[in-house]
């Protein structure tokens, strides 16, 4: 089975892609999460769980519903995590996670796509963010094969760099930076609920008409970035930024029809 988390599309594009070509069931954490859902989970033998990186590491809302939810069947398991630049040292949290579950450990892949944390960086514009992902394509491709032959994923490199910042950084980096005190809603809005909908962790009500955020936030930038009106800001720093969500790109290039070969004919 497939299990995924995503914020604005890149993993779950990913995930899709991966069970296409494994002909493997897809299941979505958002969901789960949302619903505050951990009953058991029928897996299989075989898990992959794609997701984001946040601060150097799978999502923390990922790694806690693991941590409650039984997963049946499972006996290996693979990560695969996309990311705007790099995953530091997750692979060896991610070993340990196995560990704690009881799986084989089959290693961690990376694949970079389009960065969307405009809550510190800027997200590329939509023909940049276009040539991302087809530069993924062959590490795609290449994740696609060492699952389908049941194959570790090799080892990453693994810097001093790579442990600071998974290690102390990351809980640092959540106590001060992963905070919903700065989302606010301008005039733009129109009181549409999208950003309600898409909250994985129910952090967000309208009051009035208008978002209003509470304390419990993932920053997985779903409300911001999927806002239709682009009505949602971070404090100043997300002023001026290009909003990115992969389904934007979608609809004007269908990347599983463009491709010359079907997943499953390479």
């Amino acid at each position: 089975m497939v299990l995924y988390f995503t914020g604005t599309g890149n993993s779950r594009y990913l995930a899709r892609r991966i069970a296409k070509g494994l002909e493997m069931p897809l299941y979505d954490l958002n969901a789960c999460i949302k619903a505050g859902d951990t009953a058991p989970v029928q897996t299989g033998r075989d898990v992959v769980l794609v997701t984001p990186t946040y601060a150097w590491r799978i999502p923390r809302v990922v790694s806690e519903w693991l941590g409650k939810t039984e997963l049946t069947g499972a006996e290996r398991i693979w990560f695969v995590m996309d990311c705007g630049s790099e995953i530091g040292n997750a692979a060896g949290y991610n070993r340990q996670l196995a560990a704690q579950k009881q799986l084989q450990y089959m290693g961690t892949a990376q694949i970079i796509m389009p960065e969307n944390y405009i809550a510190m960086f800027n997200a590329p514009q939509k023909e940049q963010a276009k040539s991302i992902v087809e530069q993924a394509e062959p590490a795609l491709q290449k994740v696609l094969t060492q699952l389908r032959a049941g194959q570790e994923f090799p080892p990453p490199s693994e810097t001093l760099y790579d442990r600071l910042m998974s290690g102390p950084v990351n809980p640092v980096f959540y106590r001060f930076f992963v905070k919903a005190d700065a989302f606010r809603a301008t005039d733009a809005c129109i009181g549409c609920g999208k950003c309600v909908e898409l909250c994985p962790l129910n952090n967000i009500h309208l009051e009035n008409g208008r978002p209003v955020w509470g304390r419990n936030c993932t920053h997985c930038m779903a409300c911001i970035c999927y806002c239709p009106k682009e009505a949602i800001e971070y404090g100043k720093k997300s002023r001026g930024k290009p909003r990115y969500h992969f389904e934007a790109l979608e609809k004007s290039r269908t990347y599983e029809e463009k491709r010359k070969n079907d997943d499953g004919k390479k």
